[in-house]
C-alpha cells in the first residue's frame, strides 16, 4: 500500500471533518466542501501508479480515519450538542465507501480511454453518490427516525429548490463538480509517465 497515498488520504479526512465545523456561504456550504472532494483525486492517483488493489486499501484506510474521525466528533459538546451527531457519522460513513468504491469501479471500467476521462467520470459518478447518500441520510426528515432526538426540522425549511438539505447537497455537488475539473491538472501531472500510452 503506497504510504504517501495513505497519509494524503488521511490529511484529507481530518481536513475535512475540521473544515465541516466551519459554515461559509451564508450556510449553504462549510469549508470541508472544499477539501474532501481531494479524496477522489488521491483514490484515482493512487489507482493509476498502483492499480486498483492499492487504491482500494488507501479507500479502506481513508474510512478508518473517518471512523475515528467521527467518533471523536460525537464526543465533543458544541454549542448546540455533539459536533458530529450519530446520523450525520453513518451518513458520513455510508457515503465515503459507496463513493470511492463506485470510483473505483469506473475508473477501472474507464482506464484504457483518454487520460482525463476516467479521472473526471469516476469522480462525478462518486460525487452524486457521495452527495445523495451524505445528505439524505444526514439531514431528510423521513429518516428522523435514525436519530429520534436529534432535531433536524432546520433542514426541511423550503427554499428555491426544495428543502434546505437539497439545496445544501447541490450547492455540496456543484463544488465537488468544479474541483473535479481542477483536479485534472494535479492528475495529469502526477500520472502522466503512466496516462502516455492511453492518450
Amino acid at each position: 500500500m503506497p504510504l504517501l497515498s495513505v497519509a494524503a488520504m488521511a490529511a484529507i479526512v481530518v481536513l475535512s471533518n475540521v473544515g465541516v465545523q466551519f459554515l461559509v456561504a451564508d450556510g449553504w456550504l462549510t469549508w470541508g466542501a472544499f477539501t474532501y472532494p481531494l479524496a477522489f483525486l488521491v483514490t484515482d492517483v493512487t489507482n493509476r501508479l498502483h492499480g486498483p488493489a492499492a487504491a482500494r486499501k488507501v479507500v479502506l484506510a481513508g474510512f478508518a480515519v473517518g471512523l475515528l474521525c467521527s467518533a471523536i466528533g460525537t464526543q465533543i459538546q458544541g454549542e448546540f450538542g455533539p459536533l458530529v451527531t450519530w446520523r450525520i457519522a453513518v451518513g458520513s460513513g455510508l457515503a465515503f465507501l459507496a463513493a470511492q468504491s463506485v470510483d473505483l469501479a469506473v475508473f477501472r471500467r474507464l482506464a484504457a480511454a483518454p487520460w482525463w476521462k476516467a479521472p473526471l467520470v469516476s469522480s462525478l459518478v462518486g460525487s452524486v453518490v457521495d452527495t445523495a447518500i451524505f445528505f439524505t441520510v444526514a439531514f431528510a426528515g423521513f429518516l428522523a427516525f435514525l436519530e429520534p432526538g436529534n432535531d433536524v426540522s432546520w433542514a426541511a425549511e423550503p427554499t428555491a429548490v426544495g428543502p434546505l438539505w437539497v439545496g445544501m447537497a447541490l450547492a455540496d455537488w456543484a463544488v465537488k463538480l468544479g474541483i473535479a475539473l481542477l483536479a485534472l491538472v494535479p492528475f495529469r501531472l502526477l500520472t502522466r509517465r503512466k496516462t502516455l500510452s492511453v492518450v
